[in-house]
């Protein structure tokens, strides 16, 4: 009992809960009559622009912009702009600077490609650089390290050098040795070779 008397007690509230909205779409009759009492022979619609000729209380005399002339009732003209002219005026902005910004898109997309190239192409620069220095830096330090070696061997004979002239001893021992032998020998016995 108690829950059908809380959701009836609801409903009021239920019901109040709809949301609605004033038009903002107003069409104002245009008379030939000072009074508007005849029937409108122009339906004006809401923003449109006038000039008030004569403002007689409830009722002004006004000159359209193409330059016909009526009756309207003066609780409907306002000084301000209505909200519908101010949407479409910033809606036609809205879409000039749209289409500026596309052109200015357009205008820079060429020197933002050569940006972007000449980015990457000093990226690669960079990276050829990072190369040449560790290259570089492998260089100096073989570089150092064979100054080193030259400083520890400087007076130094190359070990081919003390191959080659150890043969060479030895082979001109060995002949000298012969020589010697062949002469001692010749001598020993009369200048003959004996062998």
């Amino acid at each position: 009992m108690r829950l059908i008397i809380g959701v009836l007690a609801l409903l009021p509230l239920m019901a109040a809960a709809d949301t609605a909205y004033v038009t903002d779409n107003l069409r104002l009759g245009l008379h030939a009559a000072e009074d508007t009492s005849d029937r409108a022979f122009r339906v004006l619609e809401s923003g449109q622009p006038m000039e008030v000729l004569l403002n007689a209380g409830n009722y002004a005399n006004v000159r359209l912009p193409d330059g016909t002339e009526g009756w309207v009732k003066t609780g409907y003209l306002v000084d301000v702009k209505p909200a519908k002219l101010i949407v479409a005026e910033t809606m036609a902005e809205r879409d000039a600077l749209v289409t500026e910004l596309a052109a200015a898109k357009a205008a820079f997309s060429e020197p933002a490609a050569t940006i972007e190239n000449l980015q990457g192409e000093a990226t690669n620069l960079q990276a050829q650089l990072d190369s040449a220095q560790s290259q570089i830096s492998d260089l100096q330090a073989e570089n150092a390290s064979i100054q080193g070696m030259k400083e520890r061997y400087r007076g130094s004979v190359p070990l081919s050098w003390v191959g080659g002239a150890i043969l060479v001893f030895l082979i001109a021992g060995i002949l000298a040795g012969l020589w010697w032998s062949d002469r001692s020998s010749r001598r020993r016995h009369g200048g003959i070779r004996i062998y």
